[in-house]
């Protein structure tokens, strides 16, 4: 990625993310989308309901959210993955926080591994593939206090980090605490803020504090031409974006299901 050019990301967002939607955003400004987040050990078992969460039917810039705990599952869905035309990397899922998730030690509850990231990182990279980390804060306020978000990205190498700034015990309808991010920025890493980024004010302010872009999530499924909008672009009604998804959605066959969640957010 080039760390001098800004970049604007549609996040990985379950239940919404298929390509259709990837793609909606994609021609409105997203220079980077996400498929939704697949297991790891259903990709390596060729589960047909995970590899459905990340097939790509066309070519907008997409990186492959993964859910990965174990080493050699990973490297046997490697080794059968192969790359297509808009394929962007891995991006390595250390934010989700499903308490089941977390039970088990993945999502949010990894971000104090660092050694167990360390490791899905570099066979990734063995690979050949560019790698990203997306992280919370912890998975509590004592984890954030004690800065485990920051040991991780000191220590480890992907090409970019993406930093939701909450703890996994918060939601939402929580602030977001941007005040952590330039001590993130001063590690020297490539960091992409994520959380409630949804005006001009707020891209103004990253710009300040030297991020290299940010991920918008629940603002894009309400209006998916908010990339363009906050590029200072021209951007048409929403009845008109909405009619591209649809038509989008029936050129690549879109779940009933994703349809009918993204439509129903569109009408406001």
């Amino acid at each position: 990625m080039n760390q001098k050019e800004f970049q604007f990301m549609l996040a990985p967002l379950e239940d919404y993310s298929d390509n259709a939607f990837r793609t909606l955003c994609h021609c409105h400004g997203a220079d980077l989308t996400f498929t939704e987040m697949g297991r790891v050990e259903g990709l390596a078992r060729n589960n047909k309901a995970t590899w459905a969460k990340i097939e790509i039917k066309d070519a907008t810039p997409v990186q492959v959210q993964l859910l990965a705990g174990r080493e050699d599952q990973l490297e046997k869905f490697l080794g059968k993955f192969k790359p297509f035309e808009g394929f962007k990397g891995f991006n390595l899922n250390l934010s989700c926080s499903s308490p089941n998730v977390i039970r088990q030690g993945r999502g949010c509850a990894m971000i104090k591994r660092i050694s167990k990231t360390a490791r899905l990182i570099s066979i990734v990279q063995k690979f050949g593939h560019p790698v990203s980390v997306k992280i919370r804060l912890g998975t509590n306020e004592f984890e954030k206090r004690h800065k485990v978000y920051l040991n991780l990205i000191k220590s480890v190498e992907p090409d970019f980090f993406v930093v939701h700034v909450r703890t996994g015990e918060q939601t939402n309808e929580n602030e977001p605490d941007y005040s952590v991010l330039p001590e993130c920025v001063e590690t020297g890493k490539t960091i992409i803020a994520n959380g409630n980024i949804d005006s001009a004010e707020k891209i103004e302010l990253m710009r300040k504090i030297g991020v290299g872009g940010v991920m918008i999530g629940r603002a894009a499924i309400k209006n998916p031409a908010i990339f363009d909008s906050l590029k200072g672009k021209n951007v048409p009604p929403i009845g008109e974006i909405k009619k591209e998804y649809l038509a989008l959605g029936e050129k690549f066959n879109a779940p009933l299901k994703y349809r009918n969640n993204i439509s129903q957010c569109m009408d406001f």
